[in-house]
């Protein structure tokens, strides 16, 4: 047998415990590491967002400078990979409720009377141009609780008459939201959209929220639909069916946004929302701005209102209210659905009598395969 001298032995012991666990972890030590450069393909850095890789085209509030970014940005207090889940569960969301359509819509007649009492034989339905054979639900809405959005225009266009919006606005928040059922909002936007008052049926509160609003900057009316829509109203919790309205006041000119007036559009259609706007333009006649709006209603199913004389607006928020409680709702399964993420048409048709003028969104986007 060698003998080992004393000295070399306890460098020994340590190579040889270093092999031992080596060999029980069943790796080496070099394998033990990774370079940054595979790190960075792995997995997100920390503190970005799924939404950072393309900015003005899908998250206009992640492209504003403004640093308020607390209630208008939620997603930016998720971890990195919590938005593209909610994303994935909305879209299962959206193919769940497209398989059966639904559909809230007014009636009237040529001099713009509601009428109310009719069935669901008084309709005939297009989908995507065809004929709907089957209308699973069918009833008058007049009690279905509300979640309204309030976004109210303070760039510098507003400035002469933004008092006397604030208190019709405030009147009518506390006509139309009962407590204990309806929940409303208040977004005040120029450059970027504000949120003065979340989600509350506490008319205080929702006062308080418009109050707080003061005019000044550009206008981005785009970005505050979108963010309206995407972040508030499609993601607000539930139980049970709603009725989801946004109250635009605007004089719908918009030059700083970072989605198009189509792209706000097709994100109320998403989460299915009728957008009410009333013009701010008080000058006689009809601007761009106002056809932008009466585009951005039509598509929703909504309504443009134009009250010239300032004192009008009050009389456009009574109809809004009047509207709100004398509509249906109605849920059909579309013919020859097909999972393609195209846009599909609907067209409802009263038949009882050829002067009743139906009013709904224009159509909705079938789920993505």
């Amino acid at each position: 047998m060698w003998l080992i001298p004393m000295k070399f032995r306890f460098p020994l012991l340590l190579i040889s415990c270093f092999a031992l666990s080596s060999a029980l972890a069943g790796q080496t030590p070099p394998a033990a590491s990774t370079s940054p450069e595979q790190n960075s393909t792995a997995a997100p850095a920390a503190g970005t967002t799924p939404a950072e890789a393309k900015p003005q085209e899908h998250d206009p509030v992640a492209n504003s400078s403004n640093e308020k970014t607390e209630p208008r940005s939620p997603k930016l207090e998720t971890p990195p990979g919590a938005e593209e889940a909610s994303e994935r569960d909305t879209a299962a969301t959206i193919r769940t409720i497209v398989n059966e359509v639904p559909v809230i819509f007014t009636v009237t007649d040529k001099h713009g009377r509601y009428i109310k009492g009719l069935k669901k034989d008084d309709f005939k339905v297009l989908d995507d141009r065809k004929p709907v054979d089957q209308i699973r639900s069918f009833r008058s809405e007049t009690d279905l609780p509300l979640q309204v959005g309030l976004l109210i225009d303070a760039s510098n266009s507003v400035r002469d008459r933004f008092k006397f919006e604030q208190e019709s606005a405030i009147e009518f928040l506390n006509s139309v939201i009962r407590p204990r059922y309806d929940l409303a909002f208040v977004v005040g936007f120029d450059a970027t959209p504000d949120v003065t008052q979340d989600f509350t049926d506490n008319s205080e509160g929702l006062a308080k929220g418009v109050r707080a609003l003061r005019p000044g900057g550009g206008t981005a009316m785009f970005d505050a639909i979108y963010y309206a829509c995407r972040d508030k109203l499609l993601k607000h919790e539930q139980s049970g069916p709603v009725r989801r309205a946004i109250i635009l006041l605007s004089d719908g000119e918009d030059n700083l946004s970072h989605v198009t007036r189509e792209e706000a559009i097709e994100m109320a259609q998403r989460a299915e929302v009728i957008v009410y706007t009333i013009s701010t333009n008080v000058s006689g006649q009809k601007g761009k701005g106002d056809k932008v709006l009466e585009r951005i209603a039509d598509a929703t199913g909504g309504r443009a209102f134009f009250p010239f004389q300032i004192r009008d607006v009050a009389d456009a928020f009574a109809s809004i209210q009047d509207e709100l409680r004398s509509q249906y709702a109605m849920v059909y399964h579309p013919p020859d659905l097909v999972a393609d993420g195209r846009y599909r048409t609907i067209e409802i048709v009263a038949t009882r009598e050829k002067n009743l003028r139906v009013r709904a969104r224009k159509g909705y986007y079938a789920p993505k395969p």
